[in-house]
């Protein structure tokens, strides 16, 4: 099947063609961690290239940014693997009770403020990817206080969803910033 050409011409970074590559048969555990996997992967193609163009807003008046997307999905692995199925006592590292919108409103072009997000989420990454590799199973669970008992299987899934909802937001950000378009 051809794919039909488009209006505008598509960017990519090295390698990016590789990002669902993972497999399309075999074991969960396999398919769900290579799909995360390509879904992270968008994030950091949309992201490429951009210092503090990163937390240029999309549209007044929301508080919407490539670099606010980065620090919410580093809070919100930090949440669910961290907290909720490691169970370990921390709190968000851009969010708080005081700061519900922490993670978008503190996303500034302050190049420590860029580095800073960046860090946060790639350990935040490396902690879930860990969890996940030495999880005896897909069924180990966890308790949030928002969906009760949770398993590693849901939060798995979950985590597509939320990266996948937000790379869409990513695409519209960044064509706004330069024109970049990506898949």
């Amino acid at each position: 099947m051809k794919i039909p050409d488009r209006r505008i011409e598509l960017f990519t970074a090295p390698g990016s063609e590789q990002r669902f590559s993972g497999p399309a048969t075999g074991d969960e555990r396999s398919m769900l961690v290579a799909m995360l996997d390509a879904q992270r992967a968008t994030l950091k193609l949309k992201c490429s290239g951009l210092g503090p163009e990163l937390a240029r807003r999309s549209v007044s008046p929301s508080s919407l940014s490539l670099l606010g997307l980065v620090r919410h999905l580093a809070d919100v692995e930090r949440r669910w693997f961290r907290a909720v199925l490691a169970g370990h006592e921390v709190e968000l590292r851009f969010s708080s009770a005081d700061a519900p919108e922490g993670d978008f409103d503190g996303a500034g072009p302050d190049p420590g403020v860029v580095a800073e997000s960046w860090a946060a989420w790639h350990a935040e990454v490396a902690f879930a990817d860990a969890f996940v590799a030495e999880a005896a199973h897909l069924d180990v669970e966890g308790h949030d206080a928002w969906r009760g008992t949770v398993s590693l299987r849901w939060v798995l899934v979950h985590m597509i969803e939320e990266y996948a909802r937000h790379n869409g937001h990513a695409d519209l950000i960044r064509e706004r910033i330069d024109g970049a378009v990506g898949v």
